[in-house]
């Protein structure tokens, strides 16, 4: 479980981190960045977002976002991220997802965002 001060919690940091526009998404999950950081070692906060769209059950929207978070906290151990805020969205596919493709698909949006907007 992400500890608090690693989690975006305020409607205004989520309307933040859309405002900024930088979006890379793939079959599973769509990926929104805030700001770049002047300092690598500032905090990089996350939010996960599931909607009742995906399922209307909450024990499977939990299910998908706790995923998320583990496969976002294990990628947060091994690489450093330049971004202040990142949100991620489910899409109605996740729900097929195990965790091993969550993973995959982290990596592969991380990827994409360093990508795109260096």
């Amino acid at each position: 479980m992400l500890k608090k001060k690693f989690r975006l919690q305020t409607n205004s940091s989520f309307k933040a981190t859309y405002f900024q526009n930088r979006v890379v998404s793939d079959e599973f999950f769509v990926l929104y960045a805030g700001k770049n950081k002047e300092n690598i070692d500032d905090i990089t906060r996350a939010g996960f977002v599931v909607s009742k769209k995906v399922d209307k059950r909450a024990t499977v929207r939990n299910k998908i976002k706790r995923r998320l978070r583990e496969a976002y906290s294990f990628y947060m151990k091994q690489n450093k991220i330049k971004y202040m805020s990142l949100i991620f969205i489910a899409k109605e596919k996740a729900k097929e997802t195990d965790y091993h493709d969550t993973l995959k698909s982290v990596n592969k949006l991380m990827e994409k965002l360093a990508n795109k907007f260096i």
